[in-house]
């Protein structure tokens, strides 16, 4: 059970991760500006030991501070999880720091990495887990790949588009 907390946790991280992704904006605006509103969209799961599953998202975005800061509100759904997330996320010369609360298994945790153009590089912590993320921009779409070590979880792949 405790390697499913964490793979969900994972889950959840990798989700809120992709919504950090920044994109060519006027100066003024921040780099989270564009994403304000609803995203949707699935995926995959992949568990230690080969099992995998598909897992659908929901993401509710909220830009602060002219764009440069983000709240988010996640819920995502598999097979055998449900996940709720809330994260808050700040940009600064193109360094990504934030951290994370999956609710409904009470784990959380820190994020950060680098910015540049449409592509992001992420290291995310927490609940008993490290890893590492890719995440790509192009027009209102935006993929995301994600190992994870310590979560029983091997990796997620998710594809978001703007709702």
């Amino acid at each position: 059970m405790l390697r499913l907390v964490h793979s969900a946790a994972a889950v959840a991280l990798a989700a809120a991760a992709i919504t950090t992704t920044p994109i060519a904006l006027a100066k003024d605006q921040g780099p989270f500006a564009a994403f304000a509103g609803t995203w949707s969209g699935s995926g995959q799961i992949r568990f230690d030991g080969g099992r995998s599953e598909r897992i659908a998202c929901k993401a509710y975005y909220t830009p602060r501070d002219g764009g440069a800061a983000m709240s988010l509100a996640l819920r995502c759904a598999s097979k055998d999880n449900k996940i709720e997330l809330r994260s808050s996320l700040a940009s600064q010369a193109g360094r990504v720091t934030g951290s994370w609360e999956e609710r409904t298994f009470n784990a959380s945790g820190g994020l950060t990495g680098r910015a540049t153009g449409a592509s992001m590089t992420l290291a995310i912590s927490g609940g008993g887990l490290s890893g590492s993320m890719q995440v790509s921009t192009s027009g209102s779409s935006q993929t995301v790949s994600i190992s994870t070590s310590g979560a029983g979880l091997a990796g997620v792949s998710i594809s978001l588009s703007k709702s």
